[in-house]
C-alpha cells in the first residue's frame, strides 16, 4: 500500500473513513474503540523500594551481605554493623540518582496539544487534543501546535516549524501536492506532524495517526527500546569486582584451613577469615567512586554542564566520537543575514554601508516586504523575515520607523505556488510594489535592473551573472531571497498580474550561522583524538557548508544523506561510518543506527542534540548531551548531561573534566588495592612461615574505615591537569586494570607488605606476638596514609609542588596520623583495639618503617621514569 503522503486527498479520506465535512459523533465513537485515545503510552515505573533493592544486586555487595550475616551469627556485631552501614549508604546514593532520571515519556506526553479545533457533526468545536480520532478534520492557523499527524487538505500559505522532529532550521512551506516518490520525513510537504508548530498561514488537515502511531509516538517507542550503556569504568569494575571477590574468598578459605590445621578454634579462625575478606574486598570502592563523581558534577555545574547521571562524568573521559546535531548545537539556531548582492557586487552583511543609496534601498525594502516583528527582544514571524528585521536593527534602522515612513497600503501574501510575496507602499511620492521571492521565479518576471548609474534593461548576461551568484550562495548553504519592485498606477487594485515587468534590485543571502566558539571546540576535539560527526535533519548542502566552516568536513565525499544508509545492513554501516563526517536528512532511526555502528566498532560515543528527534539517539549513546536553553524537555530527560549555555565548547571542557576524574578515580583505586594487597601479603607471609597472625579482626576493620576512605576520596578530587587533552581517548574495551596498572599495584603492595612484616618481626622479637601485632598494625596504617602521596602521580612527587597541592589529602593524612597515634599511645584504648601501648621510641620506629615505604616507592618511580617504562598520568 502507498504511504499516506503518496495518496490523493480523496484516497486518504477513503483510507481513514472520513470526509471533508468532518466526522459524526457515531464515527468518533467507532474510531476511538479501534484506535484509543490520542496520547502517548506511559512506561511502567519502578517504585523507589524496587530501585533501592536493585542496588544490592552487585556481586561484591552480595558477598559483603553474606559476611555481615555470618559475623552477626558469630557475635561480631561491630563487623556486621560496619558492613551494613557502608553498603546501605551506597544503595541510598544510587537510589537518589536513579529516581531523578527516566522521565522521557512523561515529557513527551506534554507535546500533545492541550486543545484542538475540529469539525464534528458539521460544526467547528474546540476539544482536548487527547479526544482526537483518526478521520477528524482539524483547523490550524499561525501559533497553533499540531495535535496529531495528518494529511493537508486545505492550504493557505501554511508554514510549519518541524525542527524538533527533523532538525531542519527553517520553517517548512506546506503543499497540497501528492508526492509520487518515497521521501524522508522532512520532505513530506503535504503532511503535518504532532508536536510541530504553525508559524505562518492557515490550513486544514485530516488526522491520519494519533497517540503512539504518530511520529512523536514512534520516538517514544524508540526511547522504550533503547538501553542505557554502562560506562567503561562501570563495566571494568564490575568484572574486576567479581574476579577479586572470588580470589579473596579462595585465599581466605585457604587461610581458614591453615589456621584450623594449626589448632586454632574454628570460630576464631572463621572470624579472622571474614575480617580479612572485609578488609581485602574494597567495598568502599563503589561509594568512593560515587562521591568522587559527585564532586566532579559540582565542578562541572559551575562550568555550565549539568550531569544527570553520575556515571556520565567518567564516561566523558573516554569519549572517542561526538555525534553532534547541527541546529542549535553547532549553530546559533537563528537565521542571520550573511551577504548582500547588488549592482553586480557581493557585500558581506558586516561591511554594509547604509549611506549607499542602493544598499539602504535594499535594506528598507526587505523590512517593508516583511510580516515579522521584533519588539523588546520578542521575535514574531518567519525566521528568514526576522533575520531581515534584525539586520536593520544592527545598523540602527528600526522596522517600526521604516514602516511608519512608508506605510503598507496593499499586499499579495506569499504562497507556495508563486513563491513570492508583494506589498504596496507610497515611496517618494510614487505608488510602488515591492516583490520578494525565489530567484528563478522573479528573474522570469524582470525587465530592468537597478544600478548606481540608474535603471537600464536587464540583459541575458545580467541574469546569468545573478544565477551564478545565486548558485554560489546555495553551495555555501545560504538561503537566498531576491528583491524587485515596480511603479503602479494610483487607485489601482493590486492583483497577481502586477507581479510582472519588475526592476531587479538585489539578493539577500542568509543562514543559521555557526557559533563563534564551534570551530575552536572542533579543533580541540580533533587534537584530543575525538572524531566530531554531524548528524542533522537539514539539507545536505546546508549541513556540509556549516561542517566545512567549523572544521568537521574537508571534502563533500565525506557527506551523505539518510537515504544512502536506509538499505545498508548493520555490518555494511559499520564499515561505512569511519568515512563519513556529515549525515543529512536523517530520521531518529538513522541516528540510533549510526550511534550503534560506532559503538560496535569499539568507540565510546557522545551524542548531542536538542530536539524530540534526538532523544532516542541521546539515550542510545554512551553519553547523551542535551541543550539546556533551546533543548526540548524530552531531549533533556533522555540525556546524561545538559549544557546550560548550549555551547559546544562546554562539551570539550566536560571531556577534559571527565578525563581528569577518570585518572583521579584510577589513582584512588591504585591506593585502595595496593594497600589491601600489602595487608594480604603480610598475613600470607606470616601464615606460610608459621608466625602468629599479624592482625586482630578489629585492626582490619579500623584500617578499612580510616585509611581506606578519606585518602581515597581526597585522591579523587586531586587538582585537574589540562595536559590530559593531549592524550588519545582510551579504547572502549580497555580495562582499567591493565598489566602496567596491576604491576604498579603489586609493586606498591609488596613494599607496604614488606615494611609491615619488618615492623611485625621487630615487635615480635622485642616482646612477643602482641607487640609485634601492634607494630604491624601501626606500620600498615601509617604506610597506607603515606601511600596516598605516592598515588598522586606516576612521577616522583616528593620535594615538588605537586606533593603539597591537595589540601584534602594533607588533611586526611593528618587526621589519620593523629587517630592512629592516639590508639597506639593512649593506655585506655589498648583493650578496645587489642594493642600494646607504645613508648616514644617504639612509636618512632613505627613511623620510620611507614615513611621508608614512601621513600622506597618514590625511588622506584624515579627508576621507572628514567628507564622509560612509566606512562603519563
Amino acid at each position: 500500500m502507498k504511504e499516506i503522503y503518496q495518496q490523493t486527498v480523496e484516497e486518504v479520506f477513503g483510507r481513514v473513513k472520513g470526509s471533508i465535512s468532518g466526522l459524526t459523533s457515531a464515527q468518533v465513537k467507532s474510531s476511538r474503540e479501534k484506535c484509543g485515545w490520542n496520547e502517548l503510552a506511559e512506561g511502567k515505573k519502578k517504585s523507589i523500594l524496587q530501585i533501592f533493592l536493585e542496588q544490592y544486586k552487585d556481586f561484591l555487595v552480595l558477598i559483603l551481605i553474606a559476611s555481615a550475616i555470618i559475623s552477626g551469627i558469630l557475635g561480631d556485631v561491630e563487623s556486621a554493623a560496619v558492613i551494613v552501614i557502608v553498603i546501605t549508604i551506597n544503595a541510598i546514593l544510587g537510589t537518589i540518582q536513579t529516581v531523578k532520571a527516566e522521565q522521557s515519556l512523561q515529557s513527551l506526553k506534554k507535546l500533545s496539544g492541550p486543545e484542538a479545533k475540529v469539525l464534528r457533526d458539521g460544526a467547528i468545536v474546540q476539544i482536548p487534543a487527547r479526544e482526537l480520532v483518526i478521520g477528524d478534520v482539524i483547523l490550524l492557523e499561525a501559533g497553533d501546535m499540531i495535535p496529531a499527524d495528518g494529511r493537508l487538505i486545505e492550504n493557505a500559505s501554511l508554514k510549519v516549524d518541524e525542527s524538533a522532529l527533523t532538525g531542519e532550521s527553517l520553517a517548512v512551506e506546506k503543499s497540497m501536492d501528492t508526492i509520487q516518490t518515497e521521501v524522508s520525513l522532512g520532505d513530506r510537504k503535504n503532511m503535518l506532524f504532532s508536536g510541530s508548530f504553525v508559524t505562518y498561514g492557515r490550513g486544514r488537515a485530516v488526522v491520519t495517526d494519533i497517540g503512539m502511531q504518530t511520529e512523536v509516538g514512534k520516538i517514544a517507542g524508540l526511547l522504550k527500546s533503547t538501553s542505557e550503556k554502562q560506562t567503561p569504568l562501570q563495566a571494568s569494575l564490575e568484572v574486576f569486582g567479581k574476579k577479586l571477590s572470588i580470589i579473596i574468598l579462595i585465599f581466605c578459605g585457604f587461610l581458614f584451613a591453615i589456621n584450623v590445621f594449626r589448632g586454632e578454634k574454628i570460630s576464631s579462625a572463621f572470624m579472622f577469615a571474614v575480617a580479612l575478606a572485609v578488609a581485602a574486598i574494597p567495598e568502599a570502592l563503589s561509594s568512593i567512586v560515587t562521591i568522587v563523581l559527585s564532586f566532579g558534577t559540582q565542578k562541572m555545574a559551575k562550568e555550565h554542564a549539568i550531569i544527570r547521571k553520575l556515571q556520565a562524568v567518567e564516561g566523558l573521559g573516554s569519549v572517542s566520537v561526538i555525534c553532534s546535531d547541527k541546529t542549535g548545537t553547532l549553530t546559533q539556531n537563528k537565521m542571520t543575514v550573511e551577504d548582500y548582492y547588488i549592482d553586480g557586487k557581493r557585500i558581506p552583511a558586516t561591511a554594509m554601508d547604509i549611506a549607499d543609496p542602493g544598499q539602504r534601498c535594499l535594506l528598507d525594502y526587505s523590512i517593508l516586504c516583511n510580516d515579522s516583528t521584533n519588539e523588546n527582544g520578542v521575535e514574531i514571524g518567519d525566521p528568514t523575515e526576522t533575520a531581515l528585521i534584525n539586520l536593520g536593527s544592527r545598523y540602527g534602522v528600526e522596522a517600526a520607523s521604516v514602516r511608519k515612513q512608508y506605510p503598507r497600503i496593499g499586499e499579495l501574501p506569499f504562497d507556495s505556488d508563486r513563491k513570492m510575496m508583494s506589498t504596496r507602499h507610497l515611496i517618494d511620492g510614487e505608488d510602488r510594489i515591492i516583490v520578494k521571492g525565489a530567484v528563478d521565479n522573479l528573474l522570469e518576471r524582470t525587465e530592468r535592473i537597478w544600478t548606481k548609474d540608474g535603471l537600464r534593461d536587464i540583459t541575458a548576461e545580467d541574469k546569468d551573472k545573478i544565477q551564478r551568484q545565486n548558485q554560489k550562495f546555495s553551495m555555501e548553504g545560504l538561503r537566498v531571497l531576491a528583491f524587485t519592485y515596480r511603479e503602479i498606477p494610483e487607485n489601482y487594485t493590486l492583483t497577481i498580474k502586477d507581479e510582472n515587468h519588475l526592476v531587479f534590485l538585489g539578493l539577500i543571502a542568509m543562514m543559521d550561522p555557526p557559533r563563534e566558539e564551534s570551530k575552536t571546540a572542533v579543533t580541540e576535539c580533533i587534537k584530543a583524538g575525538i572524531r566530531p560527526v554531524m548528524i542533522t535533519g537539514d539539507h545536505k548542502i546546508t549541513a556540509a557548508a556549516i561542517a566545512k566552516r567549523v572544521g568537521i568536513l574537508h571534502d563533500l565525499s565525506e557527506a551523505c544523506e539518510g537515504a544512502d544508509i536506509e538499505k545498508m545492513s548493520d555490518e555494511e554501516l559499520q564499515e561505512f561510518v569511519p568515512n563519513i563526517s556529515v549525515y543529512a536528512r536523517v530520521s531518529p532511526e538513522h541516528k540510533i543506527r549510526i550511534v550503534r555502528a560506532w559503538q560496535e566498532k569499539g568507540k565510546i560515543v557522545a551524542m548531542t542534540g536538542d530536539g524530540v528527534n534526538d532523544a532516542p539517539a541521546l539515550k542510545q549513546a554512551d553519553i547523551g548531551v542535551a541543550m539546556g536553553v533551546t533543548g526540548t524537555e524530552v531531549a533533556k530527560d533522555a540525556a546524561a548531561m545538559v549544557l546550560t549555555d548550549d555551547n559546544f565548547a562546554t562539551i570539550v571542557k566536560a571531556v577534559e573534566n571527565g578525563r581528569n576524574l577518570y585518572q583521579n578515580i584510577k589513582n584512588a583505586i591504585q591506593f585502595l588495592l595496593s594497600g589491601n594487597f600489602g595487608a594480604i601479603l603480610a598475613v600470607l607471609c606470616a601464615s606460610i612461615v608459621g608466625l602468629p597472625v599479624p592482625f586482630a579482626p578489629v585492626h582490619l576493620l579500623f584500617i578499612n574505615l580510616l585509611t581506606d576512605s578519606l585518602p581515597a576520596i581526597a585522591l579523587g578530587i586531586e587538582p585537574h591537569r589540562s595536559e590530559v587533552m593531549n592524550e588519545k581517548p582510551r579504547s572502549a574495551n580497555e580495562s582499567i586494570l591493565t598489566k602496567d596498572f596491576l604491576s604498579k599495584i603489586g609493586l606498591d603492595g609488596f613494599v607496604i607488605g614488606a615494611m609491615t612484616m619488618i615492623g611485625f618481626l621487630t615487635g615480635y622479637h622485642q616482646n612477643g606476638a602482641l607487640l609485634g601485632s601492634t607494630y604491624a598494625f601501626g606500620t600498615l596504617c601509617l604506610a597506607r596514609l603515606f601511600h596516598g602521596f605516592n598515588c598522586k602521580s606516576d612521577h616522583p612527587v616528593i620535594f615538588t609542588k605537586v606533593f603539597f597541592n591537595n589540601k584534602w589529602l594533607q588533611g586526611a593524612f593528618v587526621l589519620g596520623a593523629v587517630l592512629i597515634t592516639a590508639v597506639l599511645t593512649i593506655p585506655g584504648l589498648h583493650r578496645v583495639f587489642k594493642v600494646e601501648t607504645l613508648n616514644l621510641m617504639q612509636l618512632g620506629c613505627v613511623y620510620l618503617y611507614a615513611c621508608a615505604s614512601l621513600l622506597i616507592i618514590q625511588l622506584l618511580k624515579s627508576i621507572r621514569m628514567k628507564t622509560g617504562k612509566n606512562g603519563e598520568k
